[in-house]
């Protein structure tokens, strides 16, 4: 948002979370709230309150940003005359993600909902090519009116001095009682459609084969509902797995490992895990879903494993390990290509030229409302954010 701000546009944030961040950056925030799981009359009370901070704000641009919100923020803007509306897709979330059987009954609804959602959107962003071609596939959005952006950026500067701040890495890998273990970590939210319990049988694995082998979760548990994994199921494989929980430190934790490991089974956007993680030059083993596939390619920057596979997950591990050359030549690919493709500037430039181009279309008659004004707004999961061209 700072970043699109220094090209010339005012910002608005609203969200679920914290306002001090945004204060503190000179953003104006508004707070709303909505639920992440299933409750129509949650979400109904979400849209209205989404309108009326539309009506208030006015902005000639909505952003709307994660999965919830892309469905919630197009039918909130319908009644506010000239606002064009964005979504961007993310990642597709738990109903495309999950084989249970609620989330297989709830997709087809979810499809429906989007397709009506883009009556009142005027340009859909994608994060990666899988979401794109499933929208097009199932007419979620109007021809030509998606376009790939990958990821949300990494602000490569600001993570490099983060990472400086924090212990080094024998500071800090002391502070952790790790002494001179290899150690494995994963930053994701501790829930199973993140892959936590295929993560734990892999740990079990490798902990047979090579015993000092640490491995770190960091990330949320108790925010995630019924799909958290459970401090029972992590328990049951210490001393050699250990839960550090929600951190501010990451960029240090990085630096103090040797293989990350991220095996969702979720349908994610381009995780910035896997972008933060090739930064810290750590090597890289994820799973075959959509956005880790757009950051790493097996065996040329990183190792691609199936989902649900403990024993493929586990055997990458080693093999990183092991082959500690060819793990060092991977991990330079696969920071170079996040420096080239995944930058802040790049991103922000991308976006600012599809603001520019809807704005023109709107001065020009083309679009479903005409407008004089020139503002955006992006919705988060915790931040929804609006902002402005001076």
């Amino acid at each position: 948002m700072l970043a699109v701000a220094a090209r010339g546009y005012r910002l608005t944030a609203a969200g679920t979370g914290d306002a001090d961040p945004f204060r503190s950056a000179g953003l104006d925030y508004h707070r709303f709230t909505f639920d992440r799981f299933v409750n129509p009359l949650a979400d109904w009370a979400a849209i209205r309150s989404l309108s009326k901070l539309l009506a208030d704000v006015r902005p000639d641009l909505v952003q709307s940003f994660d999965t919830k919100p892309n469905v919630l923020v197009p039918f909130a803007a319908r009644g506010t005359h000239g606002i064009l509306v964005v979504r961007t897709i993310n990642g597709l979330g738990w109903i495309y993600s999950s084989r249970s059987p609620l989330a297989l009954a709830l997709a087809p609804a979810y499809r429906a909902l989007h397709r009506l959602a883009a009556r009142y959107t005027d340009f859909t962003v994608f994060q990666n090519r899988d979401d794109q071609t499933f929208f097009e596939r199932h007419r979620m959005l109007y021809a030509g009116t998606g376009r790939l952006i990958a990821g949300s950026g990494i602000d490569v500067a600001g993570f490099e001095r983060s990472a400086a701040s924090g212990l080094d890495r024998t500071a800090l890998r002391e502070k952790l009682g790790l002494g001179m273990s290899e150690v494995v970590i994963t930053v994701t939210r501790m829930t199973r459609q993140k892959g936590i319990p295929t993560l734990l049988e892999a740990a079990a694995l490798v902990h047979r084969v090579r015993p000092q082998v640490r491995f770190l979760l960091v990330g949320p548990r108790q925010s995630e509902g019924p799909l958290a994994v459970s401090q029972a199921e992590i328990d049951r494989h210490a001393p050699y797995v250990t839960l550090l929980g929600q951190r501010s430190d990451v960029p240090a934790l990085l630096a103090a490992a040797d293989v990350f490991a991220f095996p969702t089974e979720y349908r994610e956007g381009v995780p910035r895990a896997i972008l933060e993680a090739a930064l810290s030059g750590l090597p890289i083993v994820t799973t075959r879903m959509p956005g880790c596939t757009d950051v790493i390619r097996d065996g040329w920057n990183g190792y691609i494993v199936p989902t649900h596979s403990p024993s493929a997950l586990a055997a990458r591990i080693i093999d990183l390990l092991d082959d500690r050359q060819n793990a060092h030549l991977m991990r330079r690919r696969a920071a170079a290509l996040v420096r080239r493709e995944f930058n802040l500037d790049v991103t922000v430039e991308r976006y600012v030229t599809l603001y520019r181009e809807l704005m023109a279309r709107r001065v020009s008659g083309v679009g479903r409302e005409p407008s004089h004004r020139h503002h955006a707004t992006n919705i988060d999961d915790d931040p929804l954010c609006l902002f402005s061209r001076e």
